[in-house]
């Protein structure tokens, strides 16, 4: 299982915005992509324009086809403008827990 954060801060005004393209992806995501098992959208309770995808896949495989997707591309083409620099990415690797 590979496990990514993606944080992501919006500007402030933009985040209705924001949030309807990545209810899009969303959407892609559970209907289109098996192999992702967990792709759960957070906003910080402390800061509105803060966000942070918390996403789990099955494999690098899943992970590959999942980020090279048309429909991510089309979510950064969308949100590009909208965010405060670069989204900050970070990967783990599952090693144990209760789910």
């Amino acid at each position: 299982m590979i496990t990514v954060i993606a944080k992501l801060k919006v500007k402030a005004g933009n985040e209705s915005t924001f949030r309807q393209a990545a209810d899009k992806m969303i959407a892609h995501v559970k209907t289109n992509e098996p192999g992702t098992r967990t792709y759960i959208l957070h906003r910080s309770t402390s800061d509105p324009t803060e966000f942070v995808f918390y996403e789990v896949y099955a494999d690098q495989a899943a992970f590959a086809a999942h980020g090279g997707s048309e429909p991510m591309q089309q979510f950064f083409g969308a949100v590009g403008g909208l965010l405060e620099g670069r989204p900050e990415i970070a990967m783990y690797e599952e090693l144990g827990g209760k789910k």
